[in-house]
């Protein structure tokens, strides 16, 4: 996850840890949610690339994805009674960054932005079965030619953005360190001539926690280190690259831009407003632990209004809205990775459209690390010993 305004994306994976320590991955079950809410977050994410045309209205793509994602949601895991039924939805909502625009655009309905010939877009969503999280995010270019290659920078920040993720796949495992996992992201970008962005963190998955407090940098700095803890078998991980053409230093410019938000759950105040009590209570309601967006709340007049009196008694967190330089491109790419027992399992991710660059990695340690398997290999049984005899 980009984080912003002031560390606001970490949150509180301590709310929910006692009931939840003895279900993983090692539970059949667990992996079942976390594969169905995967297959919904991957439909979604082809539909949004699908609709990313030239001239298309941003809050409409947003909107109808955000749509698609509650429709496919509410068809999924309806057996037995409906008071039994498993909570499942949106985990994250569906957000279009735009070129220099890094993360968490994600407009009101009377924004006007549109997407143009050439806009590369990253497209940032999720959804949940019963609390077990996936999210996705993709890059694309917008053409009209969707089969056209992608040339130019923009290919250069692709090609640096899915190294990358090559890289993380391999460095994010059991036995490896937190602190340690993201080193070789930047010396993989700088390849393409491009940065990795500061701030960035990939975080582990927890049932209804989308920011579990194990995280990994995408790019360490001075004033920017990580808790050093192992890294291990069960667990799920957020695996986030945000790759810029420039220095990767991202900023918010304008406060009232951001419309993503969370629960600060542990904060609690009694609100005076009437709008703010009814817009907080819906949230409550409908979003107890997971972001969403404002356009997704049922009356917008008193979320405008209640949104206000909410912030100022810090009973959300924000996800601003967050920029690199202008005439720069950022490009996002980010899957669910479950770490199981046989090896890492990227259960979120969409094929990149064609790009051509003249830019690769030649660095020895770097094309070592991408050349191995990420699932080791299983061991042969009685079956493929008898296939093994059969062909021999």
């Amino acid at each position: 996850e980009v984080q912003g305004g002031g560390g606001a994306a970490m949150a509180s994976d301590d709310e929910f840890s006692d009931e939840e320590a003895e279900l993983d991955l090692s539970t059949p079950e667990v992996v079942t949610k976390y594969q169905a809410a995967a297959e919904i977050t991957n439909r979604a994410l082809a539909e949004c690339i699908k609709r990313c045309k030239p001239g298309a209205r941003v809050v409409h793509v947003c909107d109808a994805v955000d749509q698609f994602i509650e429709e496919a949601c509410a068809k999924t895991f309806n057996k037995g009674p409906k008071d039994k039924r498993v909570e499942k939805g949106p985990a994250f909502p569906t957000c279009l960054s735009i070129n220099n625009v890094a993360a968490h655009f994600s407009p009101l309905e009377e924004d006007e932005a549109t997407l143009a010939e050439g806009d590369l877009v990253k497209i940032d969503l999720g959804c949940h079965i019963d609390g077990w999280i996936a999210v996705g995010a993709h890059s694309v270019v917008v053409q009209a030619d969707p089969a056209a290659p992608v040339t130019g920078r923009a290919a250069d920040v692709l090609a640096a953005a899915q190294a990358v993720m090559e890289v993380a796949l391999r460095s994010i495992k059991p036995g490896k360190r937190t602190g340690t996992a993201g080193e070789l992201f930047q010396k993989t970008a700088e390849a393409f001539g491009c940065n990795m962005c500061e701030g960035v963190l990939i975080h582990a998955l927890k049932r209804y926690i989308i920011d579990g407090n194990k995280v990994v940098l995408n790019k360490t700095t001075v004033d920017q280190k990580v808790e050093d803890e192992e890294i291990e078998e069960n667990e799920v991980y957020a695996i986030d690259v945000v790759v810029s053409t420039g220095e990767g230093k991202l900023k918010m410019l304008d406060e009232k831009q951001t419309t993503v938000f969370k629960r600060a759950l542990q904060n609690e105040y009694s609100l005076k407003m009437k709008a703010s009590r009814s817009f907080f209570s819906e949230v409550n309601r409908r979003f107890p632990t997971v972001p969403f967006t404002v356009r997704a709340v049922e009356d917008q007049r008193t979320a405008k209004l209640g949104l206000v009196e909410c912030l100022n008694h810090e009973l959300l967190l924000e996800y601003p809205v967050l920029y690199e330089k202008n005439g720069e491109l950022v490009a996002q790419l980010k899957s669910t990775v479950l770490l199981m027992p046989n090896g890492s399992h990227r259960i979120t991710s969409q094929p990149l459209q064609a790009f051509e660059t003249d830019k690769k990695v030649e660095d020895e340690e770097i094309l070592a690390l991408m050349a191995q398997p990420i699932k080791r290999k299983k061991k042969g049984g009685k079956k493929a010993k008898a296939k093994e005899a059969a062909t021999a």
